[in-house]
C-alpha cells in the first residue's frame, strides 16, 4: 500500500522522488483547466491515454504537474478546448512562459505599467488548433461519397497501374484505365458539378499513402502522415483541395482506417518481414520475363527507380540496401528466413506477398491469425484477428499506437478537414475505439465523426429481429455507452453514430421490390441509437447493394430509385449518395470484384470521368435522377424539419408511408406523405393546427382539427410544412 508524504510516495520506508516537475503558464484566451499529455518518458513508461492528466492550478495562473519516478518527458500542454502548444520536450524541473520558452526558475512576473493598456497580442507558442464551430450541426449536410482514384483524372501524370487486376485492350493488348486515374486535380475541377448536384459535403476515401498489390481504394496504409503523391499534383494538393471545396461552401470528410495497416508495415514505425518483390519468379517462367503492362522483367513497383515501393527506414539493413540497388532483380539474394537464394523459380509467394501472423511485432500489432467461419460473428476474434492478408491487424490498445495514428489525423483536421468516417469500427472494441473518436472531437471541438459498421440485417444484436450476432459488434452499440448488451438505455449517446446498415439492409426486400413494406419496423427501433438523428442513411455503398447477395449496385427500376431518394431525403439521418447513382451508373453491376480475373471497369467503382468530361457533362446533368436528387437536397436544405427532427406518426403501408417531423416543438414541423407504384391518398391525425404549403406542389391546406390529408402522386411526396415556404424548385419526372 502507497502513503503519500511531503516528498513522494513511501513503500516500506523507501522514498521515490519525484523527479520531474513542469509548471506552465496558461494564456489568458485558454479555458480555465489545462492538461497535460505525455509520452516517451525516461525511465519509459505507459503515459495516459488523451486527454492527457489535469494539472494543479497555483497562484498568478500556473499550474503544476509532478511526475512520479520519471526523469524526462515529450508533452504538449492544452485546455482540452482546442488550444494546445507545440510538441515540448523536458529532461528536468522547468517553467513553460506564454513567451513559448523554458526557464530553470519560475519567472518574475512583469511590472505593472501605468502606461495605457494596450490590445493584448497572442502568445507565439501556444497556438490554438484549428477548430471547428461546436455550434454547427452536420444534419444540416447531405454526402457525396466517392473513390477518389475512380472520380474524374485531372492530372494523368500521376496515373498508376496496380500490380493486380490490370485491365488490357481486348485488341491492342496494351493496359488501360488504370486504378490511380482519379484525383485531387480532377476533383477540384469538378468540384462545381458536385455543388450543382446539391451536396455540401464530399466524403473521399483514405488519402493517406497505401502500399499493396491493389491499393486504390486508400484502405491499405503504409504512412497515415502522408498524402499519397499519386493523388496530388504540384498545382493541386490536399491543402488546395481543401480549401477550393471551403470556397464553395462544400466540407470534406476524411476516410480514416484505425484498425489495419497494409501488409508491409508502417513506414519509420514497424516492418513487416517479406522479400523484395522484384526477386519474385512464378512458377515455370525465369527472371526477366515478366510481362504485365508497365510491369516488365518483374513484379517490382515500375514507377520507382529501383523497382521496390517499400521505402521502410524501420526494415533491417538487408531489405534497404536491396530496395537501393538492383532494378532488375537479378543479383543474388539470401532469404534471412529460410536460407534459400532468390531470385528462384516457383519460390514461396509467401515470402513476397504474405505475412507470417506469428512473427509481427506486438508492439504494434495483434498476433492471433486470420479471421475464418464463425470469427465474423464473435467479438474477440473480430477485434483481435486480421481482416485480410493486406489488412493486418493493429494492437489498437498500445499507446504507441494511439499517439500515431491520432497524431497523424490531427494534422488533417489542422488543415482543415471538417468530418472523418471510421473505416471496419466492429473490428475495434467500442471504448478502445472512443478513444481515438474523443481525442479527435477535443483536438477540434464540433468535429462531426461517424463510422462504418458493416451488418446484412437489422443490427440490433442481442435485442432480437432474427441477429446471430451479439450486441458489442452492432451499429447501436457502438452510438451508446453503457454495458447492457440487452438495454440500449443503460448509456447515453456515445457521440459517434454510424452508417445506418440496419435500414439499408430492409431495401433488398422493399425498395428493390417497388415497395415500402418494411421500413416502419426499423424507424421503431430508433430508440435503441445514442441519436437516430445523425445515422448516415444510404441506398448503396462500394461495397453493398440492396439486392438479395448485397452485392450489386441498385438494379430496380429508375422509379424505384426515385422513391428510394424521396425516403432518404425525408426521414431521419443525413442522406448520402455514392458517386454515379445520379444516373443509374453501372446499374446492376457487382460493387467490387468478384471474379478472379474481373477488372474494375466491370465493377460498380468504374471509372466515372467519362460523364464528367466537357463534352458529356450537361448530358450527365440532364439525367432524371440527377434532377431529382438535385431537388430533394433543395428542399431539404430549406426545412430544418427534415435535417434535425426524430420521427413521429409513422404510418406504413407497403405503397406508401406517412410520418411527422418536429424540430424544437415547432419551430420547424413537417408532415410528409411518400407513394411508391401508385399514387396515395395521404390521412395523418394529431397533428399541429395550421396552414401547411407542399415543398413540392405548392398546395396549401389548412388545419383546424388536428388532421391532415393530401394526395401525393406515384413515386413523388408531400411534405407538407407548418407555414412553410411553398413550393421549391422545379417540377421533374417524379417530383411533380
Amino acid at each position: 500500500m502507497a502513503v503519500w508524504s511531503a516528498c513522494g510516495k513511501v513503500y516500506s520506508g523507501r522514498i521515490i522522488m519525484a523527479n520531474l516537475t513542469v509548471h506552465f503558464k496558461k494564456p489568458d484566451d485558454w479555458a480555465d483547466t489545462v492538461h497535460i499529455y505525455f509520452w516517451d518518458t525516461r525511465p519509459s513508461a505507459h503515459g495516459p491515454d488523451w486527454p492527457g492528466v489535469a494539472m494543479t492550478a497555483e497562484a498568478g495562473g500556473w499550474f503544476v504537474h509532478k511526475f512520479s519516478g520519471i526523469e524526462a518527458a515529450r508533452m504538449v500542454f492544452h485546455d482540452a478546448r482546442g488550444r494546445q502548444t507545440s510538441d515540448l520536450q523536458r529532461g528536468r524541473n522547468g517553467w513553460f512562459n506564454t513567451d513559448g520558452q523554458w526557464s530553470d526558475r519560475k519567472p518574475k512576473a512583469p511590472p505593472k505599467s501605468k502606461a495605457p493598456a494596450k490590445k493584448k497580442a497572442a502568445s507565439p507558442k501556444p497556438v490554438k488548433a484549428p477548430a471547428g464551430d461546436p455550434s454547427f450541426d452536420f444534419r444540416e449536410e447531405t454526402i457525396y461519397f466517392l473513390l477518389t482514384t475512380r472520380f474524374y483524372d485531372g492530372d494523368p501524370s500521376n496515373n498508376f497501374f496496380c500490380r493486380d487486376r490490370i485491365q488490357f485492350n481486348s485488341v491492342t493488348g496494351k493496359p488501360e484505365d488504370p486504378h490511380w486515374r482519379g484525383d485531387f486535380k480532377g476533383l477540384i475541377q469538378r468540384l462545381d458539378y458536385i455543388r450543382d448536384l446539391g451536396f455540401t459535403a464530399i466524403w473521399i476515401t483514405p488519402p493517406v499513402e497505401n502500399r499493396s498489390g491493389l491499393d486504390y481504394h486508400g484502405y491499405h496504409a503504409y504512412d497515415w502522415t502522408r498524402i499519397d503523391p499519386r493523388l496530388e499534383s504540384p498545382d493541386a494538393t490536399y491543402q488546395d483541395l481543401i480549401n477550393e471545396a471551403h470556397a464553395r461552401g462544400i466540407k470534406i470528410i476524411q476516410d480514416v482506417v484505425v484498425n489495419h495497416s497494409c501488409q508491409y508495415g508502417i513506414r519509420g514505425k514497424v516492418w513487416i518481414d517479406h522479400l523484395p518483390i522484384k526477386y519474385y519468379v512464378p512458377q515455370g517462367s525465369e527472371q526477366g520475363q515478366v510481362d504485365h503492362g508497365p510491369y516488365q522483367g518483374n513484379l517490382g513497383n515500375y514507377a520507382w527507380p529501383n523497382r521496390d515501393d517499400v521505402d521502410n527506414p524501420a526494415a533491417p539493413e538487408w531489405y534497404r540496401e536491396r530496395h537501393a540497388m538492383d532494378p532488375e532483380g537479378k543479383v543474388p539474394l539470401v532469404d534471412p528466413k529460410t536460407g534459400e537464394t532468390v531470385p528462384k523459380a516457383g519460390y514461396n509467394p509467401g515470402r513476397f506477398f504474405g505475412i507470417d501472423a506469428n512473427e509481427l511485432d506486438p508492439e504494434w500489432y495483434h498476433q492471433d491469425g486470420f479471421i475464418s467461419g464463425g470469427d465474423w460473428e464473435s467479438a474477440h476474434p473480430l477485434q483481435t484477428k486480421h481482416l485480410a492478408g493486406d489488412c493486418i491487424d493493429l494492437a489498437t490498445r498500445r499507446q504507441n499506437v494511439k499517439e500515431y495514428i491520432i497524431g497523424s489525423i490531427n494534422r488533417y483536421l489542422d488543415m482543415g478537414v471538417d468530418a472523418l468516417r471510421i473505416d471496419t469500427v466492429k473490428h475495434v472494441e467500442r471504448d478502445n475505439l472512443l478513444e481515438y473518436v474523443n481525442a479527435w472531437k477535443t483536438h477540434k471541438p464540433g468535429l462531426f465523426v461517424f463510422g462504418e459498421n458493416l451488418v446484412k440485417g437489422y443490427g440490433w444484436g442481442d435485442l432480437g429481429g432474427g441477429d446471430n450476432g451479439p450486441s458489442d459488434i452492432r451499429p447501436w452499440w457502438y452510438t451508446r455507452l453503457g454495458h447492457d448488451p440487452r438495454d440500449p438505455n443503460a448509456g447515453g449517446d456515445s457521440g459517434f453514430p454510424q452508417l445506418d446498415f440496419g435500414l439499408f439492409s430492409t431495401f433488398r426486400d422493399n425498395l428493390s421490390r417497388g415497395s415500402y413494406d418494411g421500413v416502419g419496423r426499423v424507424l421503431e427501433m430508433d430508440w435503441i441509437y445514442g441519436n437516430a438523428t445523425e445515422l448516415v442513411t444510404f441506398l448503396q455503398n462500394h461495397d453493398v447493394g440492396p439486392d438479395n447477395d448485397f452485392r450489386f449496385r441498385f438494379k430496380g427500376g429508375q422509379w424505384m430509385a426515385a422513391a428510394a431518394y424521396n425516403l432518404l431525403w425525408t426521414v431521419r439521418g443525413i442522406p448520402c449518395l455514392y458517386y454515379g447513382e445520379e444516373i443509374e451508373f453501372r446499374k446492376g453491376a457487382p460493387q467490387d470484384v468478384v471474379g478472379n480475373d474481373d477488372t474494375l471497369d466491370t465493377t460498380g467503382r468504374a471509372y466515372f470521368g467519362d460523364h464528367l468530361a466537357d463534352d458529356t457533362i450537361k448530358t450527365t446533368q440532364s439525367h432524371p435522377l440527377y434532377r431529382h436528387i438535385k431537388r430533394l437536397n433543395q428542399i431539404r436544405q430549406a426545412i430544418p424539419a427534415l435535417q434535425k427532427a426524430p420521427m413521429s406518426h409513422v404510418g406504413e403501408w407497403g405503397g406508401g408511408m406517412s410520418f411527422v417531423r418536429d424540430h424544437n416543438n415547432g419551430e420547424s414541423y413537417a408532415v410528409v406523405g411518400l407513394a411508391i407504384g401508385g399514387d396515395q391518398g395521404i390521412s395523418v391525425g394529431n397533428v399541429r393546427n395550421g396552414i401547411y404549403r407542399d415543398a413540392v406542389t405548392g398546395n396549401e391546406v389548412h388545419v383546424g382539427d388536428g388532421n391532415i390529408s393530401f394526395h401525393v402522386n406515384g413515386n413523388s411526396a408531400g411534405i407538407y410544412v407548418l407555414d412553410g415556404p411553398g413550393k421549391i424548385g422545379d417540377d421533374g419526372e417524379y417530383l411533380r
